[in-house]
């Protein structure tokens, strides 16, 4: 299957339009009317409203009024565009101060701004960011996240990995969150309508008996949750199992105890 990733497309020439970098040479013909913000703008507008799969030059020349052939003139294709509704994405997310608050504070702070970020624009955490866009916003919200990690005595490998094993898990939930989301509207029934039109037929194949255990943790949580799996149930307590695990390399590195301080 398919994953769309960032960084895909040619690299020196989405380091051009992602910093605005002009041309060498000066480009021949008309006036452009555009600008590369107005395509990234209606780009991120198509995807929010119908996803990825969605989001081709031609629907988003269409959505321009222009024709495919002069979108390209703007844009090399869908790979460098990506990359660029990523870095502007990240450019005006907020970044909340937190400067003097304790370590968990601030790292609680920075998984919320990307989680905010990824339910605005679902589409967004779908996207495989192994090489990520080295944009301005990029760059922007790198130097505001790794600031959260100060005073936690982790040399630089260790606070860029502890960054990434965050950010790792937010994007995680959010995926989830969003493959429910599409479940629920693919199905047109909510969880609580799914398990109720099913339940006649499991319980007839499940026997409790067999899977004593799993019928006794599954009812459990599915009465607690008013599902099989609530998302906002597995972010907070992951979060907090995330910080706790940070807290244990933090303690390695000061000689502290784990107060969140």
């Amino acid at each position: 299957m398919p994953v769309d990733r960032s960084s895909a497309g040619d690299p020196a020439r989405t380091l051009e339009l992602l910093w605005r970098v002009p041309a060498d040479t000066p480009r021949r013909g008309p006036q452009q009317r555009l600008s590369i913000d107005a395509v990234v703008a209606v780009a991120i507008d198509l995807a929010d409203a119908e996803g990825l799969d969605a989001l081709t030059m031609r629907r988003v020349a269409q959505q321009l009024g222009v024709a495919p052939m002069t979108l390209y003139t703007y844009v090399p294709g869908k790979a460098e565009l990506l990359d660029l509704m990523l870095d502007a994405l990240y450019a005006r997310m907020p970044r909340t101060d937190t400067s003097g608050r304790p370590w968990r504070e601030r790292l609680t702070a920075v998984a919320e701004e990307n989680r905010a970020l990824f339910e605005t624009h679902p589409w967004a955490a779908t996207v495989s960011t192994g090489r990520p866009p080295l944009g301005p916003g990029m760059m922007a919200k790198y130097e505001h996240e790794l600031a959260a990690f100060d005073g936690c005595g982790l040399d630089d490998v260790d606070r860029d990995a502890a960054l990434t094993y965050l950010l790792g898990f937010v994007q995680a939930n959010a995926r989830s969150a969003a493959e429910a989301r599409a479940a629920r509207a693919d199905s047109r029934m909510d969880d609580e309508q799914w398990w109720a039109a099913n339940a006649p037929l499991l319980a007839k194949v499940l026997d409790p008996r067999t899977y004593p255990t799993a019928t006794r943790v599954g009812t459990a949580a599915g009465t607690a949750h008013g599902t099989a799996h609530s998302p906002a149930h597995a972010y907070d307590f992951g979060l907090a199992r995330v910080l706790d695990g940070l807290a244990a390399l933090i303690d390695q590195r000061d000689g502290a105890p784990g107060n969140g301080s």
